[in-house]
């Protein structure tokens, strides 16, 4: 087998078949396997898309274990030379992976590459490449300094607004909505970190990717929709925990010990107080008149 291709659901049937029809609608001279693993959803996810795509591995869940763990239990069944993480709210294109996996067999000290990942409206979804998130990378960052410089790699490392998207090149990390790992990577370098339950993993492996010594690369010659965004609007607080949670497990875990005592008072403080905005600023956007998001606008790895 090519690929084994990962797809966490939780309550997002309708995403999900139509994610799964685009991928069944590759072309491509390469094998690849579909595992989906349900969170446990409570609508009718399991059974739908066990009926419309009988060719799908189903591991069903009797509760919500998160992404990390979701995808690890994908990982232990996967027969594939290559893993594909790939969120159940995306469309792949025809070519993407008949691209992507001949890109990372010409490329054998790659472990882990992405695609071009737009968003509905077109846009590029910026996760898609990213710097680590350095205390510096984070300042410049969290405080609109980036956008004042866009063309200024300093005050660029996370988002890289300063490179071309549609160019290929060496990055720090991926999105989990589109990830393919070389499974020679995964056995030297362990799964994902299940410490985060929905956020931040998918930095923390491509953290140990690199320092593992294996290659991360964009690879933009192939593009996919991310239908994400409406969760911004009323989401619950758990994911605004969530989100906040995998900063301070990713410092800690990365970046404690090379700073003092201090630096990481101060980062530790200034995630707790972007922690309470986002909280306040989400609750009284709640209190608010809404209308119900759109079917496409949910966050989809809770």
């Amino acid at each position: 087998m090519d690929l084994s291709i990962l797809i966490v659901n939780y309550n997002t049937c309708k995403l999900t078949l139509d994610c799964l029809q685009s991928v069944f609608a590759s072309k491509t001279r390469y094998t690849f396997e579909v595992i989906l693993i349900d969170n446990h959803s409570t609508d009718s996810s399991v059974e739908s898309i066990s009926l419309e795509y009988p060719q799908v591995t189903i591991n069903a869940n009797q509760d919500n274990t998160g992404f990390a763990k979701a995808n690890n239990q994908g990982m232990e069944i996967a027969s594939g030379r290559y893993v594909l993480l790939l969120n159940s709210d995306t469309i792949i294109q025809e070519d993407t992976l008949q691209t992507m996996i001949t890109f990372m067999d010409e490329n054998p000290s790659v472990g882990a590459s992405g695609c071009k990942v737009i968003l509905p409206d077109g846009t590029l979804d910026k996760a898609c490449r990213r710097g680590f998130p350095t205390p510096s990378a984070s300042f410049y960052y969290a405080f609109g300094i980036s956008r004042l410089f866009p063309d200024h790699p300093k005050f660029n490392q996370y988002q890289l607004g300063h490179l071309d998207p549609n160019d290929a090149y060496p990055i720090d990390c991926l999105v989990g909505a589109f990830m393919m790992v070389r499974r020679e990577t995964i056995t030297e370098v362990g799964v994902l970190d299940e410490t985060f339950f929905m956020y931040g993993e998918d930095i923390d492996w491509c953290y140990r990717i690199k320092q593992a010594g294996w290659g991360i690369h964009y690879y933009p010659l192939t593009t996919i929709v991310h239908l994400k965004g409406g969760s911004a609007r009323r989401r619950p607080t758990k994911i605004i925990y969530e989100f906040h949670r995998a900063m301070a497990i990713f410092h800690h875990k990365h970046y404690k010990a090379r700073y003092p005592w201090v630096i990481n008072s101060v980062i530790y403080t200034g995630i707790g107080l972007k922690f309470t905005l986002a909280w306040l600023k989400n609750k009284l956007t709640r209190n608010k008149p809404a209308s119900q998001p759109a079917d496409n606008q949910v966050e989809v790895r809770l």
